[in-house]
């Protein structure tokens, strides 16, 4: 049997001529104008995949999109954004909102089939094992049972340096690090970036928006190559609802991650360049399970800690000298815990 493709598309050329490709291809096609027209035929013809523009008429591909995520029937077909806009905020916007993936224009047949191909068996590999998970959902109490629950959804790999979201814009995720580490920044008056937060293997972050339904007030930037997880607000407030020690637990997570900003800002403003440097590596080894080493550039303790390079520089080489720590170009390693902690 045929795959369904709604393509929504309102240049009449390129409509055409994409869907002359797709039926080529032996895919069933469905075409729409606009939006507005895009969507009520979505919700008739239920399609295995959307095609969608992002500048239309009636309704533009991001409200079609978001349209789609709300509707139950819907909000698990592959939708990919077909647009002539190249800014990588532009494509990020669509991916953070849940697209699956994005073609500009103009594009290879060979690019177009591919994602649809890529994105069709996806689909089906998450349709297999859907009914095959190890946990109901009325059986998942904690984190980790979230993470086994929805371990076969679509890992996104991003590299070194990449934004996950940007401040000012909104997300319909919350995400989790399998592999990688991200750091969450705010841009300072004079364009410097100032780091709040670092997150590692194992840890959720981009709340704020999720829960609220309001703008990002701060960027998330991968640190390394990285691998995440993207759960949707609908997955994951249908979890919240039917499992209240979840709830509860989310809270406390929540909770935990405003003390550690508290106390991260309170040690910016009153401690000593000597005593923020000490209080980040301990900060950092406790997120790498106290093993002693923090991997972390130069560049990026020296934001955390709100500070310029040559004062950390100084600061880790007063350190050094009083045989605290141990540096390397690519690490710290602390080799006196009792000393480090005594810092005042």
């Amino acid at each position: 049997m045929k795959k369904k493709i709604l393509l929504i598309e309102d240049d009449a050329i390129v409509r055409d001529n994409t869907a002359e490709i797709l039926t080529l291809a032996s895919y069933f096609v469905i075409t729409a104008k606009n939006g507005k027209e895009g969507i009520e035929k979505a919700i008739i013809h239920k399609p295995d995949l959307i095609i969608c523009d992002i500048l239309m008429p009636e309704l533009n591909g991001y409200g079609v999109l978001q349209i789609v995520l709300r509707n139950k029937e819907l909000q698990r077909t592959p939708f990919i954004f077909m647009t002539a806009k190249t800014k990588r905020e532009d494509m990020r916007k669509g991916m953070n909102l849940g697209a699956s993936d994005y073609i500009t224009k103009p594009f290879e047949e060979s690019e177009l089939l591919s994602a649809i191909e890529s994105r069709l068996k996806r689909k089906e590999i998450y349709d297999k094992n859907k009914n095959h998970d190890e946990y109901t959902v009325n059986e998942i109490t904690n984190f980790e049972d979230i993470i086994k629950y929805f371990g076969h959804k679509e890992k996104f790999i991003y590299r070194k340096d990449t934004q996950v979201y940007w401040e000012g814009n909104n997300s319909n995720h919350i995400f989790y690090i399998i592999k990688g580490e991200v750091k969450i920044i705010k841009n300072r008056e004079d364009g410097k970036e100032f780091i709040i937060d670092i997150f590692r293997e194992q840890r959720f972050f981009g709340f704020t928006s999720f829960i609220q339904n309001i703008p990002h007030n701060e960027s998330a930037v991968t640190t390394k190559k990285t691998i995440l997880i993207k759960i949707t607000k609908e997955e994951f407030l249908k979890l919240v609802k039917q499992n209240p020690q979840l709830a509860i637990n989310f809270l406390d997570i929540l909770s935990k991650n405003l003390e550690g900003v508290k106390s991260h800002l309170f040690h910016l403003v009153y401690s000593s360049v000597r005593k923020k440097t000490a209080d980040i590596l301990l900060q950092l080894n406790t997120i790498n399970n106290n093993d002693g080493t923090v991997e972390i550039s130069r560049s990026n303790l020296a934001n955390l800690i709100g500070i310029a390079n040559e004062s950390l520089i100084r600061a880790l080489t007063e350190l050094k000298e009083d045989e605290i720590i141990e540096i390397d170009r690519s690490f710290i390693k602390i080799i006196n815990l009792e000393k480090l902690n005594n810092i005042k």
